[in-house]
């Protein structure tokens, strides 16, 4: 009986808190609030970057506005929760557990070392890039030709080992020049050029979501020297990537391979 008498104060005392916390000021216009959280996690998992971007700058936007004296910490803890819910999704979905956490203390250390109240709107856009990046999964190439379609997926497996013309090319056990030739022909840009564009991609990730030096990154995807990472990041971002790194405004730069059909010998699609 005195174990039920103790429960049932414990319980009283526990809605009594909650009715003077609900009571406080500092919470009110926040009756939409998990409304609007599912509505960024809905746009975010469907790969929505516009839609997530916008509802998770009013989220941010009305956390700044609340009554409290610490505003800028609520921020960042809400932050650091909401990576924490799609790294969990990630785990489950698209990555093993030790590429989530790394993940994770990716997102954190972002948040924790960029937010202020100033940019805290324009960070946020920032996660949302992180989050669709890792979120998107690669689609397979469907060009008409299995050997650049197979020469694609190893460029993408191997980008940050030494690639080269020879080396793909014997991987296929094909002849460089024929490989060159196929290529371009169902790609519409050479072989080279393709690997350039996958690891100016990849670096982009680096840049933004690393504190590695510039220098180290051109090294990790074997750049001959950094001047002429600098040349071939410029080429296709239109930045440098010093540049890159710190304008947080900067678009990433994506290359899409055509959407051709792979065909049968009878010329259905397959």
């Amino acid at each position: 009986m005195k174990k039920q008498k103790g429960i049932e104060k414990k319980s009283i005392a526990h809605k009594t808190f909650l009715t003077e916390i609900s009571q406080s000021d500092q919470y009110e216009n926040l009756e939409n609030f998990f409304e609007m959280e599912a509505e960024l996690l809905d746009h975010l998992y469907q790969l929505n970057k516009e839609e997530a971007q916008r509802m998770a700058r009013r989220i941010v936007t009305l956390l700044l506005n609340r009554p409290v004296q610490e505003k800028l910490k609520n921020v960042q803890l809400y932050l650091i929760t909401l990576s924490a819910i799609v790294t969990r999704h990630l785990e489950k979905y698209h990555l093993k557990a030790s590429k989530a956490f790394a993940f994770n203390d990716t997102c954190s250390s972002l948040i924790e070392k960029k937010l202020t109240e100033e940019n805290a709107t324009s960070l946020v856009d920032e996660l949302i890039e992180l989050y669709l990046y890792v979120l998107t999964e690669r689609k397979p190439p469907v060009l008409k030709h299995e050997t650049v379609n197979n020469a694609i997926l190893y460029i993408d497996d191997e980008i940050e080992s030494p690639l080269t013309v020879e080396g793909i090319a014997n991987q296929f056990d094909v002849s460089t020049s024929h490989l060159s030739r196929i290529f371009h022909e169902h790609t519409s840009i050479t072989l080279v050029e393709y690997i350039n564009v996958r690891k100016v991609e990849e670096a982009q990730y680096h840049l933004r979501f690393s504190e590695k030096k510039i220098s180290d990154i051109s090294d990790q995807f074997h750049f001959c020297n950094q001047s002429y990472f600098t040349r071939i990041f410029k080429k296709y971002t239109g930045e440098t990537p010093r540049r890159f790194r710190y304008n947080m405004r900067s678009n990433y730069f994506q290359f899409a391979l055509p959407e051709e059909e792979i065909q049968s010998a009878d010329g259905e699609s397959l």
